[in-house]
């Protein structure tokens, strides 16, 4: 997110908060956008997602899931993680999957089945990246940047077209 990359690991204890801003026009129109993302990282713990899941997830506008490709026992905790999301949420939160670290993998026999799954299930891309050589980091901010205003806009366009009683 922001062009840096440290070999120490640093777990995340609680979740650290980061700001991006984004200029971006949506699809269809000339206007141009300055979409502010606020990025929770939040720890992947299970036995916390109750304990964060209200204060964190409310109002989420997007969904950016990492998948630590180095760890493939922890792939069948990414619908939890991101039904919790949505639970609080709203359905249709926009979800963008990432597979990081996929320099340090075989990317030919790693078993990508889960987060397929994962991918189709909430409609969401599935980009493979690379924190350490930069691959594909951007990107991702980008595009839920993209769905997250274009599903606001749309909510905003169906509240206009209701009829008011």
């Amino acid at each position: 997110m922001y062009d840096t990359f440290s070999e120490k690991y640093l777990y995340t204890v609680g979740a650290n908060m980061s700001k991006k801003v984004l200029d971006l026009t949506p699809p269809g129109t000339d206007e141009r956008w300055s979409v502010v993302l606020i990025v929770w990282d939040i720890m992947g713990e299970r036995t916390f997602l109750d304990l964060v899941k209200e204060a964190y997830f409310r109002g989420a506008s997007g969904v950016v899931a990492v998948a630590d490709l180095t760890r493939p026992e922890t792939f069948g905790e990414f619908d939890t993680w991101i039904h919790a999301v949505k639970e609080v949420a709203g359905a249709d939160v926009p979800v963008v999957i990432l597979a990081n670290k996929v320099d340090l993998v075989d990317f030919q026999t790693l078993d990508w089945s889960p987060l397929a799954t994962s991918a189709a299930q909430h409609a969401a891309p599935l980009l493979p990246t690379s924190a350490k050589s930069g691959e594909n980091v951007e990107n991702p901010f980008l595009l839920i940047g993209q769905l997250a205003l274009v599903t606001v806009l749309r909510k905003e366009a169906r509240r206009e077209e209701a009829p008011t009683a």
